[in-house]
């Protein structure tokens, strides 16, 4: 079955279910909206992690992120997998070892892991011609918010949720953009985990 790549394109209180939240989730270089009705507990923890906040305690789904990174496991991707009924499926793609693990979820769920791990969230054809609407007037200026959304997070991602891998790509970056400053940061973050 063909994947369609989706991205968050708004959150906000679900006109049909007022105890509700809804999720839009857009077709990238598409038209097509997918929303998804979720709990106010999972609306928070999406909305959470799209601001980048930090709670003082760890939240349910931060803690399960701490406890696959902490296993050396890496969340490839979320698919949303099926509509039955008006609920909606997910499937979280995991890779350990170079071995694919599949774990169903709550597609709720899911997409709050899927910001804290920003990776990729697909669906397939047949569910956005079940389930997803087209609003064309609307479609550039959500797209527009949502890549601005998206570059903002990347900007404000702190140093310290970043892998070596990523501080050092990102340390060549700011250091072929000549920002001095920022390099000093990276480095200083590098070898303060040298340290431990």
């Amino acid at each position: 079955m063909k994947k369609v790549e989706l991205e968050i394109v708004a959150l906000s209180h679900s006109l049909a279910q007022s105890q509700n939240y809804a999720v839009v989730l857009g077709e990238m270089g598409g038209s097509r909206r997918l929303p998804i009705v979720i709990g106010g507990f999972e609306a928070q923890a999406i909305a959470v992690a799209m601001e980048g906040m930090q709670a003082s305690r760890p939240m349910t789904h931060d803690l399960f992120r701490n406890t696959i990174e902490t296993l050396d496991v890496e969340l490839k991707e979320v698919i949303i997998s099926n509509l039955v009924d008006g609920i909606f499926y997910a499937n979280l793609i995991f890779v350990q070892n170079g071995k694919t693990i599949e774990i169903d979820s709550r597609s709720s769920d899911a997409l709050a892991l899927a910001v804290r791990f920003e990776c990729p969230v697909y669906t397939y054809e047949f569910i956005l011609e079940q389930a997803g609407i087209v609003l064309e007037e609307e479609t550039e200026r959500e797209m527009e918010e949502a890549k601005n959304r998206r570059q903002e997070q990347q900007k404000t991602r702190s140093l310290e949720d970043l892998s070596m891998e990523e501080l050092e790509r990102k340390l060549d970056e700011v250091l072929q953009a000549e920002n001095y400053e920022q390099a000093a940061k990276i480095r200083d973050e590098m070898n303060r985990r040298g340290a431990n």
